[in-house]
C-alpha cells in the first residue's frame, strides 16, 4: 500500500468516524451553553493574499472571487456541522446540489453518529484557474490543519480524540465554476483529501 493511499484510507475511516468534511471554515471558540462544550463562531479567510486593493487583471480578479465563494461556502458548512443541520445556514447561496448532496451526507451521518465539529480548522487555500474552459472554471487546493479541529460526542459528552495515524495537515480539493450573471459556485468537493502538506 503506498504512502498517499494508505493516506487516504486514513482519512476516509475519519470521516465515517466524524461525519464530517475536511472543508470546514476556520472556528473561534465560544461559549455553547446546550451542550457543554467549547463551541464555535466560523471566521474563515480564504483569499491567499492580504491586500485589499482592486485588481485590474481579469485573471486576478476571478481568482479572488472564486475563493471570497469558496471561503463563504466554508462559514456556512462550518455553521451546519457546528449542529449537525444545514438549517439556518446560507449553503444554497454558494454551492451547487452535487456539492450540497455531499454535505448533507455527512450531515446525517454526524446525527446518527451523535457529532458535531468543535474547536478550530485551519485553511491555506489557493486557486488555479481555466479561463478559456467553457464555463470558466477554479480548482482550489486547500491545506487543511486539524492540530486545532475537534470532534465533539453530545451523547457521551466529551471531546473524541482524532485516530492517532490521522494527518493533521493535508490537501483537500474543491471546483470552482463562474455560471451565467458571472456568479461563482462551488460544485465539486472532496472529502477524501490528498497529499500532506
Amino acid at each position: 500500500m503506498t504512502r498517499h493511499h494508505s493516506t487516504a484510507v486514513r482519512h476516509r475511516n475519519l470521516l465515517a468516524a466524524a461525519g464530517v468534511l475536511v472543508s470546514l471554515g476556520l472556528l473561534t471558540a465560544c461559549s455553547d451553553s446546550d451542550d457543554g462544550a467549547t463551541s464555535a463562531k466560523p471566521s474563515v479567510t480564504a483569499a491567499p493574499s492580504t491586500s485589499s486593493t482592486p485588481t485590474k487583471d481579469p485573471q486576478e480578479a476571478d481568482k479572488k472571487a472564486a475563493l471570497a465563494v469558496y471561503d463563504s461556502f466554508l462559514t456556512e458548512q462550518a455553521k451546519a456541522y457546528r449542529k449537525a443541520s444545514a438549517k439556518g445556514t446560507d449553503l444554497e447561496k454558494y454551492a451547487s446540489l452535487d456539492a450540497l448532496s455531499k454535505v448533507e451526507v455527512d450531515l446525517a451521518n454526524m446525527k446518527k453518529a451523535g457529532t458535531v465539529v468543535r474547536g478550530e480548522l485551519g485553511h491555506e487555500p489557493d486557486a488555479k484557474l481555466d479561463s478559456k474552459a467553457e464555463t470558466p472554471t477554479a480548482t482550489i487546493k486547500d491545506c487543511v490543519d486539524l492540530s486545532k479541529y475537534r470532534m465533539y460526542d453530545t451523547k457521551a459528552k466529551k471531546v473524541k480524540p482524532l485516530p492517532p495515524e490521522q494527518p493533521l495537515k493535508y490537501i483537500t480539493t474543491a471546483k470552482v465554476e463562474r455560471w451565467d450573471g458571472g456568479r461563482w459556485m462551488v460544485t465539486d468537493i472532496n472529502p477524501q483529501g490528498g497529499a500532506e502538506c
